[in-house]
């Protein structure tokens, strides 16, 4: 049955993908089935082996063991005065390690050990995907950077390339998450499948794109050229700087979620007074379908639903709290919170519209505008790609 009902899910979300197509007789299938077919493989590989399970234990301990170090420098600061409490502080046991692991990635980056690795991923990917090697170097890079520090590195080309490859550089963004967080999330949902989403969001964001928006890169277009700090950093300016580039996601962040999680309680509490319902059940039922094909059982549907609108409504982060709420209550089947789980990793949510078409534009304002055009459509496509992941997870729960 959950093999007919994920045959079903990816049957709607190609048949999706397909009508909001810009070319479809540009679409190559071959590559599509190719990473379709490794998308199974991974999943498989990920989930149900020994190396899987040794290589998700061995990601899932470095982050244990970055957060308890980042909870030094916590301690440190706010130990005088939370120390018995910060395991129950949201702000300093999830968001201020984020802190920490940006300045990781400053030093990896100042070491070139990280750009050597993006670039030769990248170009491994363009001899899968069938793209160019610019969109396999900005989609690795865009799971390490982040939604909008990517496109500095590629701050050349934007004023160079046409709408199509624009929007898949865009999309790439969306569809994936930023390395500074992935411990954070880790603290919320299950990591195996965090890592295991991560993955699959890389083939993903390329399966749809070439649906969405299919076209074939010359060769004469296809050049890689990243762009390098004009006047080299010393090391302690650019600790401060990934230091403060930290600091400043985990703010937003919070923020972010303040503002978020109280208008969700204010919805919730308007709606329960005037229907008899509240918001997140009301969007629940909207969105039960889905949360159906992507393979979670009938009866949780509904709650799942209710999660996955949080999620495209508001952010990963308030949808991941609820989650956890509902996985420390023991309400929903290790099926459901696996799904759902896979689904919530990616920053496909409205508010990413505007963090990616900001920094497009602040690095050459008419790509910017041509960005913000087609934002809904990359919010479409990057929706479709976290439904993707979860199916194909959803096969191997």
């Amino acid at each position: 049955m959950n093999i007919l009902i994920a045959l079903l899910g990816l049957a709607i979300v190609f048949g999706l993908a397909f009508v909001a197509s810009n070319g479809r007789n540009k679409i190559r299938y071959r590559p599509l089935i190719v990473m379709i077919v490794l998308q199974a493989l991974l999943a498989f590989l990920l989930l149900n082996t020994v190396l899987g399970t040794t290589l998700i234990t061995y990601v899932s301990t470095t982050f244990e063991a970055l957060l308890d170090y980042a909870g030094e420098g916590i301690t440190f600061v706010f130990g005088g005065v939370l120390a018995e409490n910060r395991a129950s502080i949201f702000f300093l046991n999830v968001l201020m390690p984020i802190v920490f692991i940006s300045a990781l990635i400053g030093i990896l980056q100042y070491l070139r050990i990280l750009p050597f690795i993006i670039r030769y991923i990248g170009l491994v990917l363009s001899k899968i995907n069938g793209m160019g090697k610019l969109e396999s170097y900005n989609a690795v890079a865009s799971a390490v950077l982040g939604q909008s520090e990517v496109f500095i590195s590629v701050k050349k080309q934007i004023g160079l390339l046409p709408k199509h490859r624009l929007y898949t550089l865009c999309a790439s963004a969306m569809s994936t998450v930023s390395m500074s967080i992935v411990g954070a999330y880790m603290t919320l949902i299950p990591p195996q499948y965090v890592v295991t989403a991560l993955v699959l969001n890389l083939f993903g964001g390329f399966i749809i794109a070439s649906i969405i928006n299919p076209y074939k890169v010359e060769p004469e277009e296809d050049i890689l050229e990243v762009q390098e700090e004009e006047e080299k950093q010393s090391f302690f300016e650019m600790l401060g700087e990934y230091i403060m580039d930290g600091f400043k996601v985990a703010i937003i962040v919070a923020a972010m979620l303040i503002g978020f999680v109280a208008l969700i309680a204010m919805l919730n509490g308007i709606f329960a007074a005037i229907f008899g319902i509240s918001f997140q059940e009301m969007l629940g039922y909207v969105f039960s379908p889905f949360a159906f094909v992507m393979g979670v059982p009938w009866n949780e549907a509904i709650t799942a639903g209710g999660i996955m609108a949080t999620k495209l409504m508001t952010n990963e982060f308030a949808a991941m709290v609820s989650l956890q709420t509902l996985i420390e209550a023991g309400s929903l089947s290790d099926r459901t919170i696996g799904i759902v789980s896979v689904f919530l990793v990616s920053f496909a949510n409205f508010s990413s519209i505007g963090i990616i078409a900001g920094a497009v534009k602040g690095l050459h304002e008419k790509q910017g505008n041509v960005v913000a055009r087609f934002g809904l459509k990359l919010l479409y496509g990057a929706t479709l790609v976290s439904m993707l992941s979860a199916i194909i997870v959803g096969l191997f729960i």
